[in-house]
């Protein structure tokens, strides 16, 4: 049997993940944290447990498990400018600018642009 610490860190994420499903006690620990640390914590342990040897750094940048923690923080996977979500910025294209009555976000003759929810 191979050594799970040899090998790469997105397929010890994944063997991580696969763990985690049915797992009740470690999910239900993970439903109860409070913020994305806590669940770092969790999942650390249950790294350790698996003999994964994942680190913080593993987990805080490797999906999904990146992803889950930056949905328990509530924080945006992907911002733009003024740190407002994506999805925030995309939902006043083609309205009016706020303060300025009549005109638009959009140069003048342009439809309003579409939005595409698809995955890539």
């Amino acid at each position: 049997m191979q050594d799970l610490k040899s090998l790469p860190v997105g397929r010890r994420v994944d063997a991580l993940v696969k763990a985690l499903d049915g797992a009740k006690r470690t999910n239900e620990a993970l439903a109860r944290c409070a913020d994305g640390d806590a669940m770092v914590e969790v999942l650390l342990d249950a790294s350790r447990k698996l003999g994964l040897g994942l680190s913080r750094g593993d987990l805080l940048s490797t999906p999904p498990i990146r992803d889950w923690i930056w949905w328990k923080n509530k924080e945006a996977v992907f911002t733009v400018g003024d740190s407002k979500p994506r999805y925030q910025q995309d939902g006043q294209q083609g309205r009016p600018v706020p303060g300025k009555p009549g005109e638009s976000s959009t140069p003048e003759g342009e439809a309003p642009r579409k939005k595409f929810l698809g995955l890539f």
